[in-house]
């Protein structure tokens, strides 16, 4: 094993064994239920796909149709329509009928501030 991955390796584990109760407490008191855990993690799963993400990022800037979101995107109707689908069965994003037409947006700010806080993560230098 190289130094470098031995150096890793001792940062990731702690050369005795015990157990910070004081610690375990303070944590196990905030820690949320593991339901809305499970919840939590579903929404990050939705930000896992650059198409996804796309689409989010879009509607933060706009209120748009499907059409307008494929011309964007440069993709198939059917591909966006279903993750439209997943976003609005997720409530991330929401829909409005205007005659024949279905705008879709961000069913609030929240998401938009999701997107500002992991692009301000990824630009950090």
């Amino acid at each position: 094993m190289s130094e470098i991955n031995a150096a890793s390796n001792a940062l990731e584990t702690c050369e005795i064994q015990g157990i910070h109760s004081d610690i375990i407490h303070f944590v196990q008191n905030r820690l949320p239920d593991f339901n809305d855990l499970r919840e939590l993690a579903d929404v990050f799963k939705l930000f896992g796909d650059s198409t996804r993400i796309g689409i989010l990022w879009a509607l933060s800037e706009s209120e748009m149709c499907v059409c307008d979101l494929c011309a964007l995107l440069k993709m198939k109707q059917p591909a966006v329509s279903h993750q439209l689908k997943n976003l609005k069965l997720a409530r991330i994003i929401k829909a409005r009928r205007d005659g024949k037409v279905i705008y879709y947006s961000l069913d609030d700010d929240h998401i938009r501030k999701m997107l500002d806080f992991g692009m301000e993560h990824i630009l950090e230098s």
